[in-house]
């Protein structure tokens, strides 16, 4: 049992067309990304219709630190993705369900601890981003119902990471379209058929987690013999190939939140307004870019499979491909947000100033989203050719020196949508870095300048 239905994913990526693989990974990934990103806009859009603007910008504010919480989620998430993909190119299942076992005991331990933290420091952290008054009151109702689920979240991303490392793309995909299906049905009951309104998308969001993880869950212990029961001893002796991915890769992660973090109290000044404005945009930059979202995840496995085989030309060609993917779909994202940004303004009922900020967005900040791709393409490499701290130093140097000096003289020059420019002008240095030095790596590999085991 152990190694039959584990080889329906073996050498999956080791052979075939490479722009295939990666297209069916990223639109399968983004498919189950869609439904969470698609309920969490409607979410916000029935919010909207409560017409209090408090309520709109809580969700702004709570977004943001629940970016946090999602982030550490995915860096897990990578670490369960490349660590099993390299055994499962070795076509060795037992050691893929081992390590699978010990990653998702570090993700319970690691978020059971966030989570606790940040459901008692739940009111200093909305001060830090200059939450008040009625906005904050609610977004503390909001986070304090959500944020205890944090544990589910890392449960079953580190599952949905698994099944993607065994090339396992559409149940991986079924996962998360069953959690946005129980969040779309709970919904419309809670928020407005019980009166719930706030608290009632809250209570839809844990929901929805406990269903994700339940659907991510179910096909590994039908399809690849389940998970290795748990050893202390292995725990432990696994501990330092999960650090080494795993830390780099969730303070990778967290560094995108923390560079939201600051634009949001660059944002914050200018009102409730605007704040939700930038709640909307927040909302709808995964819907519009949920396939380059996904990419990162999805390019995973492929890179880590053919480098756990040796095959760096092979490695080298899905990191082009996956270029070339991200440049094609951020326009065809750029000519539907030119047609659609006032139709977007107008629904969610948005003063002039949170519709300025959203046609920023459909004109300027839509096409700068590539360099995001290449850096989210680059970081994905990084994690899976043993260089996850390159990702680390990238993406806190874009999400720190590429935000703050930026968003500052674009909130001078310009106000709020000044903000919005500056922070996308701000990663367009580190993502041609990242784009460099992935090239340079794979051209050392290949050439045995640079050996594996360094």
């Amino acid at each position: 049992m152990a190694n039959g239905p584990a080889t329906t994913g073996q050498a999956k990526f080791l052979e075939g067309d490479l722009m295939r693989h990666v297209a069916i990974m990223s639109f399968s990934a983004s498919a189950g990304l869609l439904s969470i990103f698609v309920v969490d806009f409607v979410d916000l859009y029935f919010i909207s219709l409560l017409g209090d603007v408090s309520k709109t910008a809580a969700v702004g504010f709570a977004g943001t630190l629940l970016f946090f919480n999602m982030s550490i989620s995915i860096g897990l998430m990578i670490a369960m993705s490349a660590l099993a993909a390299r055994r499962i190119g070795r076509t060795d299942a037992e050691a893929a369900r081992k390590i699978a076992t010990s990653v998702i005991a570090f993700g319970l331990i690691v978020s059971i601890v966030f989570a606790t933290l940040f459901w008692i420091f739940t009111p200093q952290l909305l001060d830090l981003i200059g939450a008040t008054g009625e906005a904050k009151a609610n977004a503390v109702r909001y986070l304090r119902i959500v944020v205890p689920s944090m544990p589910i979240v890392v449960v079953a991303m580190c599952c949905s990471g698994l099944l993607r490392a065994h090339g396992d793309a559409r149940r991986a995909m079924n996962a998360t379209l069953g959690g946005g299906f129980i969040n779309a049905l709970l919904d419309p009951i809670l928020i407005f058929g019980l009166a719930f309104g706030l608290e009632g998308a809250a209570y839809a969001s844990v929901a929805a987690r406990m269903g994700m993880a339940y659907f991510a869950i179910a096909p590994i212990l039908k399809h690849y013999g389940g998970f290795a029961p748990f050893d202390w001893d292995r725990f432990l002796g696994d501990l330092p190939a999960i650090l080494n991915i795993a830390i780099p890769a969730v303070l990778t992660n967290v560094a995108t939140p923390v560079g939201t973090l600051i634009v949001m109290r660059f944002i914050a000044p200018y009102g409730d307004s605007v704040i939700a404005g930038y709640a909307v945009l927040g909302r709808l930059t995964p819907l519009a870019f949920c396939v380059i979202f996904a990419l990162s995840g999805a390019v995973g496995p492929i890179i880590g499979q053919n480098f756990g085989a040796n095959n760096y030309a092979r490695v080298r060609e899905t990191v082009f491909k996956a270029f070339m993917f991200t440049a094609a779909y951020s326009l065809v994202v750029w000519a539907l947000m030119l047609l659609s940004a006032d139709f977007i303004g107008r629904q969610f009922g948005l003063s002039n100033s949170g519709r300025d900020l959203v046609a920023v967005f459909a004109v300027v900040i839509t096409p700068l989203f590539f360099f995001n791709g290449a850096l989210f393409i680059a970081n994905a490499a990084f994690n899976n050719l043993n260089r996850p701290t390159w990702s680390t130093m990238l993406n806190w140097g874009k999400n720190t020196l590429g935000v703050a000096p930026f968003v500052w003289l674009g909130s001078d020059w310009a106000g709020a949508s000044g903000v919005l420019v500056g922070q996308a002008i701000g990663g367009i240095v580190f993502a041609g870095l990242g784009t460099f030095l992935v090239f340079y790596l794979v051209g050392g590999y290949q050439s045995g300048k640079i050996v594996p085991e360094d």
